[in-house]
């Protein structure tokens, strides 16, 4: 595992490393690489050391019984960032805190898994971060995102694609899927996109007009 990262350039993602399932350490490796700032949960804080990442920042409600700035000699220089809030999770405050700093985009890692309500709760709230912060959650299975309203990529034939409302999401179409979407409706716990591919090589088109539409690409 690489102990530091390389890049520093506010304009590429930055990396949270939360504290669900550990995803593969060549995933985790390349994101360390290309990310400008590491801030860990401090729920992870151990697991973090432990595979020698070096972190710019400490964040959470620090309730786990510990002392952040035992950490301060060795990751130095570490910013201890304390959010007593109980209304958000230590995740929403980190997020934030990058809005706060003016970086536009993050990946998540070690955010699904372990606790359903945690994966849940983590998935669904970044729909309140829509048009504050770009973020994509990502574990060894799966890469998932909120879709703008119009969204095209391309993509090889039979990728798995997953489109997940939260809520109620109306006015789909897309293109170019195994399982087409023609002015669809989609609503959380009764009907949803789960499990579609992508029918051939090329540009995949899906539109929205109203909700929040997730997009997981997922590896069986």
């Amino acid at each position: 595992m690489s102990s530091h990262h390389i890049v520093r350039d506010d304009q590429e993602p930055a990396l949270i490393i939360a504290n669900g399932a550990s995803c593969n350490s060549e995933l985790l490796g390349q994101l360390l690489e290309w990310s400008p700032l590491v801030i860990v949960l401090d729920s992870a804080i151990e697991r973090v050391i432990e595979l020698n990442i070096k972190v710019d920042v400490l964040l959470g409600d620090f309730d786990r019984g510990f002392d952040p700035h035992e950490f301060i000699k060795s990751q130095y220089p570490i910013e201890i960032v304390h959010t007593p809030n109980q209304n958000k999770t230590d995740l929403e405050k980190a997020f934030d805190y990058l809005i706060q700093r003016k970086i536009p985009a993050v990946n998540v890692v070690w955010a699904t898994g372990k606790r359903a309500d945690h994966t849940i709760t983590n998935l669904t709230n970044i729909v309140n971060y829509r048009n504050l912060l770009k973020i994509v959650i990502l574990d060894d299975h799966s890469k998932i995102f909120m879709l703008p309203r119009n969204y095209q990529k391309w993509y090889t034939a039979n990728t798995n694609i997953s489109l997940i409302p939260v809520g109620i999401v109306s006015g789909i179409h897309s293109q170019n899927l195994v399982y087409p979407l023609k002015n669809d409706t989609l609503t959380m716990g009764f009907r949803t996109g789960s499990s579609n591919a992508v029918a051939k090589d090329g540009i995949v088109i899906i539109d929205h007009l109203e909700g929040d539409l997730l997009m997981m690409e997922c590896i069986d």
